[in-house]
């Protein structure tokens, strides 16, 4: 069962179930963050750019926070996204 501090998160987020997915996987990283190859290994069936519209989405919204760069299996920097912290 996820945390009483999730679901307060998940209430507050009111966002497409796409969106909350994912913001739930980056918030399942915790203060590290995760870059984007963390969160799609998590949805394998879900198609890369239904993942990766999420991002800017919950970005925009304040949801989520970059916190740097690391290196990706492609051999490239991708962005570390983590959950804001709410309150």
């Amino acid at each position: 069962f996820p945390s009483h501090d999730t679901f307060e998160a998940a209430v507050k987020v009111d966002t497409t179930k796409l969106e909350q997915l994912v913001y739930e996987a980056i918030g399942s990283f915790g203060s590290n963050g995760c870059i984007s190859d963390q969160v799609l290994e998590m949805f394998p069936t879900m198609p890369y750019s239904s993942a990766t519209a999420r991002y800017k989405a919950l970005f925009d919204k304040g949801l989520i926070e970059i916190i740097g760069t690391r290196q990706g299996k492609s051999g490239r920097n991708q962005r570390v996204m983590k959950v804001k912290n709410v309150g």
